[in-house]
């Protein structure tokens, strides 16, 4: 199972980090990924990273504000999001898969979290 948290009100120019937590003991035999949802918006990638973290990928939209990265000690993938713009305005959803095929799709992961809204006022 996968718990996200850590979303929340924020003003543009402002951060948030998000947390995903993964039940089990095979997390680091797992890619990685966070996807974010806007109303009335088809589900998006975002970020996603490799089973050690050597290697991630991230939208064009995302390059250079925010970074995902992974504690598998922990269990935890994160996502710190700088730089924020209304348009991240999503609910953001982490997800797991076992292969990693770029370009990541929502299609490629078969576990998902709950998801949790961040909101960027302007």
């Amino acid at each position: 199972q996968l718990q996200a948290s850590g979303g929340g009100l924020v003003q543009a120019g402002g951060s948030l980090r998000l947390s995903c937590a993964a039940s089990g003991r095979t997390f680091s035999r797992y890619v990685m990924g966070w996807f974010r949802q806007a109303p009335g918006k088809e589900r998006e990638f975002v970020a996603g990273i490799t089973w050690s973290g050597g290697t991630t990928h991230y939208a064009d939209s995302v390059k250079g504000r925010f970074a995902i990265s992974r504690d598998n000690a922990k269990n935890t993938v994160y996502l710190q999001m700088n730089s924020l713009k209304p348009e991240d305005t999503a609910i953001y959803y982490c997800a797991a898969d076992r292969d990693w095929s770029p370009p990541l799709v929502a299609a490629d992961f078969g576990s998902w979290g709950q998801g949790t809204l961040v909101t960027v006022s302007s």
